[in-house]
């Protein structure tokens, strides 16, 4: 749970352009790519993450600028990491120029719950990690190279020079 302002800018800089980097690594050909045949695709779990910014930032009482909900997903994926882009800044912007450390500490309903502002802006960031890993997975199953984020991806590591970890 966030109980700065200043800690979540830091955060929310960092991860939102991990997930960019994710997002830009992807292929009009990749976003069909999935697990199982009725699992869920590379370009829905993309749009899902460029989608959830409006949904919860709505939800929160933020103005955030994003498709709607139930916009259809794009063809093209650098269509979707713009619409990611413009959304992840509209987050940041709207937390930053509405809410203060305290407001944090109030609560917002949440799907059927309370929760604290400051919890609801981790479950966000924490939202967006759990499925840019999922997107990682389905990347490499298409072909794709996969970025660093925590360090070095298991390409950056060779490109590096450096043996492959076992």
């Amino acid at each position: 749970m966030y109980r700065s302002i200043g800690d979540f800018t830091l955060d929310w800089k960092y991860e939102s352009e991990a997930t960019l980097k994710v997002l830009r690594a992807l292929t009009d050909e990749s976003l069909s790519q999935k697990v199982t045949q009725d699992g869920r695709s590379l370009g829905f779990l993309g749009w899902h993450v460029a989608l959830t910014l409006g949904e919860m930032g709505s939800r929160m009482g933020l103005n955030v600028t994003a498709p709607p909900e139930d916009a259809e997903q794009p063809a093209h994926a650098a269509d979707i990491a713009s619409a990611y882009e413009a959304g992840s800044r509209s987050v940041l912007q709207a937390v930053r120029s509405s809410w203060s450390d305290a407001s944090l500490e109030e609560e917002v309903a949440m799907y059927g719950d309370k929760w604290k502002r400051g919890y609801a802006l981790s479950s966000l960031v924490k939202h967006q990690i759990h499925h840019r890993a999922q997107m990682t997975v389905l990347m490499r199953q298409a072909g794709l190279k996969v970025p660093g984020i925590y360090g070095p991806s298991k390409e950056e590591w060779a490109h590096m020079g450096l043996p492959p970890q076992k």
